[in-house]
Protein backbone atom coordinates (compact mmCIF):
# COMPACT_ATOMS: atom_id res chain seq x y z
CA UNK A 1 0.00 0.00 0.00
CA UNK A 2 1.08 3.70 -0.50
CA UNK A 3 2.67 5.26 2.65
CA UNK A 4 1.97 9.11 3.32
CA UNK A 5 -0.82 11.45 4.57
CA UNK A 6 -4.57 10.47 4.19
CA UNK A 7 -6.13 12.86 0.99
CA UNK A 8 -8.44 14.73 2.25
CA UNK A 9 -11.94 14.24 1.87
CA UNK A 10 -15.29 15.40 2.65
CA UNK A 11 -16.51 14.46 6.06
CA UNK A 12 -19.93 16.13 6.09
CA UNK A 13 -21.80 18.39 3.97
CA UNK A 14 -25.09 19.87 2.96
CA UNK A 15 -25.67 20.39 6.34
CA UNK A 16 -28.46 22.36 7.49
CA UNK A 17 -29.27 22.43 11.19
CA UNK A 18 -30.89 24.86 13.63
CA UNK A 19 -30.89 24.73 17.05
CA UNK A 20 -32.67 27.16 18.93
CA UNK A 21 -32.52 28.53 22.76
CA UNK A 22 -33.26 26.19 25.57
CA UNK A 23 -33.54 23.12 22.84
CA UNK A 24 -31.66 20.09 22.35
CA UNK A 25 -31.03 18.69 19.06
CA UNK A 26 -29.99 15.37 18.91
CA UNK A 27 -27.48 14.14 16.70
CA UNK A 28 -27.56 10.31 16.04
CA UNK A 29 -25.96 8.02 13.54
CA UNK A 30 -23.02 5.38 13.52
CA UNK A 31 -19.55 5.35 13.93
CA UNK A 32 -18.03 7.25 11.21
CA UNK A 33 -21.31 9.04 10.10
CA UNK A 34 -19.66 12.15 10.78
CA UNK A 35 -21.58 13.43 13.56
CA UNK A 36 -18.55 14.26 15.94
CA UNK A 37 -17.21 15.95 12.77
CA UNK A 38 -19.78 18.20 12.75
CA UNK A 39 -19.81 18.85 16.45
CA UNK A 40 -15.70 19.73 16.46
CA UNK A 41 -16.63 22.68 13.34
CA UNK A 42 -19.06 24.07 15.66
CA UNK A 43 -16.91 24.63 18.22
CA UNK A 44 -13.87 25.66 15.37
CA UNK A 45 -11.83 22.65 16.17
CA UNK A 46 -12.41 21.67 12.66
CA UNK A 47 -12.46 24.22 9.31
CA UNK A 48 -15.39 24.33 7.76
CA UNK A 49 -14.68 24.36 3.65
CA UNK A 50 -18.02 26.40 2.57
CA UNK A 51 -21.53 27.33 4.14
CA UNK A 52 -22.52 29.75 6.95
CA UNK A 53 -22.45 28.91 10.93
CA UNK A 54 -24.16 32.00 13.00
CA UNK A 55 -23.83 31.83 17.15
CA UNK A 56 -26.59 33.73 18.43
CA UNK A 57 -27.37 35.57 15.21
CA UNK A 58 -23.54 36.19 14.84
CA UNK A 59 -21.77 34.64 11.73
CA UNK A 60 -18.77 32.88 11.85
CA UNK A 61 -18.00 33.74 8.68
CA UNK A 62 -14.99 36.18 7.57
CA UNK A 63 -14.29 37.15 10.98
CA UNK A 64 -11.41 38.11 12.30
CA UNK A 65 -9.47 35.75 14.74
CA UNK A 66 -10.13 38.39 17.72
CA UNK A 67 -13.89 38.43 16.39
CA UNK A 68 -13.95 35.14 16.37
CA UNK A 69 -12.57 34.05 19.76
CA UNK A 70 -15.16 36.38 21.34
CA UNK A 71 -17.87 34.65 19.44
CA UNK A 72 -16.64 30.88 20.32
CA UNK A 73 -17.02 32.31 24.11
CA UNK A 74 -20.58 31.45 23.45
CA UNK A 75 -19.92 28.22 22.55
CA UNK A 76 -18.90 25.15 25.08
CA UNK A 77 -17.99 21.16 24.64
CA UNK A 78 -18.22 18.50 26.73
CA UNK A 79 -15.73 15.90 25.47
CA UNK A 80 -16.25 12.14 25.03
CA UNK A 81 -13.78 10.75 27.17
CA UNK A 82 -13.77 12.93 30.87
CA UNK A 83 -9.88 11.47 31.27
CA UNK A 84 -7.81 12.65 28.14
CA UNK A 85 -10.16 16.43 28.04
CA UNK A 86 -8.72 17.13 31.15
CA UNK A 87 -5.14 18.22 31.58
CA UNK A 88 -3.32 15.59 34.30
CA UNK A 89 -0.89 17.93 35.59
CA UNK A 90 -2.76 20.41 37.19
CA UNK A 91 -5.74 20.40 39.64
CA UNK A 92 -9.16 19.85 38.64
CA UNK A 93 -9.99 23.77 39.90
CA UNK A 94 -7.38 24.68 37.25
CA UNK A 95 -8.98 23.66 34.26
CA UNK A 96 -12.58 24.62 35.41
CA UNK A 97 -11.00 28.07 35.57
CA UNK A 98 -8.49 27.93 32.48
CA UNK A 99 -11.75 29.34 30.11
CA UNK A 100 -12.18 32.39 32.66
CA UNK A 101 -8.10 33.29 32.59
CA UNK A 102 -8.06 33.40 28.70
CA UNK A 103 -11.55 35.57 28.92
CA UNK A 104 -9.29 38.07 31.40
CA UNK A 105 -10.90 37.47 34.92
CA UNK A 106 -9.08 38.32 37.67
CA UNK A 107 -8.09 36.26 40.44
CA UNK A 108 -11.54 36.92 42.73
CA UNK A 109 -14.02 36.53 40.05
CA UNK A 110 -12.02 33.22 38.94
CA UNK A 111 -12.27 31.71 42.50
CA UNK A 112 -15.96 32.61 42.99
CA UNK A 113 -16.95 31.51 39.32
CA UNK A 114 -14.98 27.88 40.28
CA UNK A 115 -16.79 27.78 43.45
CA UNK A 116 -19.98 28.28 42.01
CA UNK A 117 -19.76 25.80 39.07
CA UNK A 118 -18.21 23.27 41.28
CA UNK A 119 -21.85 23.55 43.11
CA UNK A 120 -23.39 23.55 39.89
CA UNK A 121 -22.57 20.43 39.03
CA UNK A 122 -23.09 18.81 42.76
CA UNK A 123 -18.69 18.02 43.45
CA UNK A 124 -17.62 19.47 46.99
CA UNK A 125 -15.89 23.23 46.74
CA UNK A 126 -12.54 21.18 47.90
CA UNK A 127 -12.43 19.11 44.95
CA UNK A 128 -10.69 22.04 43.26
CA UNK A 129 -7.93 21.08 44.53
CA UNK A 130 -7.61 17.51 43.56
CA UNK A 131 -6.05 16.19 40.27
CA UNK A 132 -8.01 13.86 37.38
CA UNK A 133 -6.50 10.80 38.62
CA UNK A 134 -8.23 11.03 42.25
CA UNK A 135 -11.33 11.74 40.62
CA UNK A 136 -13.52 8.68 38.95
CA UNK A 137 -15.19 8.71 35.39
CA UNK A 138 -18.02 9.88 36.52
CA UNK A 139 -16.48 13.25 38.82
CA UNK A 140 -14.31 13.93 35.73
CA UNK A 141 -17.28 14.33 33.74
CA UNK A 142 -18.93 16.51 35.88
CA UNK A 143 -15.65 18.86 35.98
CA UNK A 144 -15.77 18.60 31.82
CA UNK A 145 -19.49 20.24 32.44
CA UNK A 146 -18.32 22.66 34.82
CA UNK A 147 -15.19 23.92 32.59
CA UNK A 148 -17.81 23.99 29.48
CA UNK A 149 -20.20 26.14 31.39
CA UNK A 150 -17.71 28.67 32.49
CA UNK A 151 -18.31 31.61 30.63
CA UNK A 152 -22.11 30.87 30.27
CA UNK A 153 -22.50 29.60 26.50
CA UNK A 154 -25.30 29.90 24.95
CA UNK A 155 -24.40 26.85 22.80
CA UNK A 156 -23.46 23.92 24.38
CA UNK A 157 -22.01 20.61 22.21
CA UNK A 158 -22.23 17.08 23.79
CA UNK A 159 -20.16 14.90 22.03
CA UNK A 160 -21.41 11.51 23.24
CA UNK A 161 -20.99 12.55 27.12
CA UNK A 162 -21.34 9.74 28.59
CA UNK A 163 -20.55 6.86 26.67
CA UNK A 164 -16.95 6.62 28.48
CA UNK A 165 -18.80 5.96 31.52
CA UNK A 166 -19.92 2.91 33.78
CA UNK A 167 -23.73 2.23 33.21
CA UNK A 168 -23.75 3.27 36.93
CA UNK A 169 -23.02 6.57 36.76
CA UNK A 170 -24.59 7.29 33.16
CA UNK A 171 -28.01 8.05 34.08
CA UNK A 172 -27.04 10.13 37.23
CA UNK A 173 -24.79 12.37 34.75
CA UNK A 174 -27.41 12.75 32.57
CA UNK A 175 -29.79 13.75 34.77
CA UNK A 176 -28.07 16.40 35.65
CA UNK A 177 -26.97 17.72 32.52
CA UNK A 178 -30.59 17.78 31.80
CA UNK A 179 -31.63 19.85 35.04
CA UNK A 180 -28.97 22.30 33.79
CA UNK A 181 -30.04 22.63 30.65
CA UNK A 182 -33.45 23.26 31.50
CA UNK A 183 -32.28 25.98 34.39
CA UNK A 184 -30.40 27.82 32.24
CA UNK A 185 -31.98 27.31 28.51
CA UNK A 186 -28.73 27.26 26.49
CA UNK A 187 -29.10 25.63 23.20
CA UNK A 188 -27.80 22.24 23.10
CA UNK A 189 -26.10 19.68 20.61
CA UNK A 190 -26.13 16.15 21.79
CA UNK A 191 -24.31 14.10 19.74
CA UNK A 192 -24.99 10.10 20.26
CA UNK A 193 -25.27 7.18 19.22
CA UNK A 194 -27.64 5.98 21.53
CA UNK A 195 -31.06 6.27 20.68
CA UNK A 196 -32.16 5.89 24.22
CA UNK A 197 -30.26 8.70 25.50
CA UNK A 198 -31.38 11.10 22.51
CA UNK A 199 -34.82 9.79 23.51
CA UNK A 200 -34.50 11.03 26.74
CA UNK A 201 -32.99 14.50 26.93
CA UNK A 202 -33.89 15.73 22.88
CA UNK A 203 -36.76 18.14 21.95
CA UNK A 204 -35.48 17.60 17.90
CA UNK A 205 -33.68 14.56 16.30
CA UNK A 206 -31.21 14.34 13.18
CA UNK A 207 -29.98 11.48 11.87
CA UNK A 208 -27.02 11.12 10.22
CA UNK A 209 -25.74 8.74 7.89
CA UNK A 210 -22.32 8.77 5.48
CA UNK A 211 -21.84 12.56 6.29
CA UNK A 212 -25.23 14.02 5.43
CA UNK A 213 -28.37 14.26 7.19
CA UNK A 214 -30.84 11.66 6.08
CA UNK A 215 -33.66 13.01 8.53
CA UNK A 216 -34.38 15.15 11.11
CA UNK A 217 -37.71 16.27 13.54
CA UNK A 218 -39.24 16.41 16.46
CA UNK A 219 -38.20 13.58 18.60
CA UNK A 220 -41.47 11.88 18.67
CA UNK A 221 -41.90 11.80 14.79
CA UNK A 222 -38.40 10.10 14.38
CA UNK A 223 -38.95 7.68 16.77
CA UNK A 224 -42.15 6.48 16.50
CA UNK A 225 -42.92 7.22 12.78
CA UNK A 226 -39.52 7.52 10.65
CA UNK A 227 -39.97 7.91 6.78
CA UNK A 228 -36.46 6.77 6.10
CA UNK A 229 -35.14 2.65 6.10
CA UNK A 230 -31.67 4.54 8.18
CA UNK A 231 -33.88 5.54 10.55
CA UNK A 232 -35.58 2.59 10.88
CA UNK A 233 -32.40 0.08 11.38
CA UNK A 234 -31.26 2.65 14.04
CA UNK A 235 -34.18 2.07 16.04
CA UNK A 236 -34.68 -1.92 15.73
CA UNK A 237 -31.09 -2.38 16.75
CA UNK A 238 -31.86 -0.62 20.08
CA UNK A 239 -32.31 -3.87 22.44
CA UNK A 240 -35.27 -4.09 24.47
CA UNK A 241 -36.36 -6.53 27.17
CA UNK A 242 -40.04 -7.61 26.66
CA UNK A 243 -39.81 -11.18 24.53
CA UNK A 244 -42.72 -10.38 22.37
CA UNK A 245 -41.25 -6.89 21.10
CA UNK A 246 -38.50 -9.37 19.80
CA UNK A 247 -40.85 -11.04 17.71
CA UNK A 248 -42.56 -8.42 16.74
CA UNK A 249 -39.26 -6.80 15.46
CA UNK A 250 -38.34 -10.11 14.25
CA UNK A 251 -41.17 -10.88 12.32
CA UNK A 252 -41.26 -6.96 11.14
CA UNK A 253 -37.63 -7.36 9.10
CA UNK A 254 -38.44 -10.87 7.76
CA UNK A 255 -41.40 -8.61 5.46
Amino acid sequence: PKRGRVPAFKAASDINLEIYPGEVLGLVGESGSGKTTIGRAVVGLLPIKSGELTINEKSLSGRKQKELMAIRREIGIVFQDPGSSLNPRWPVGQSIAEPLLLAGWNHKELTDRVSELLDLVELPRSYRNRYPHELSGGQRQRIGIARALALSPKLLVADEPTSALDVSVQARVLELLQEIQKEQQFATLFISHDLAVVDLLSDRIAVMQHGVIVEQGPKDEILRNPTQDYTKRLISAVPVPDPDQQAKRRSDRRK
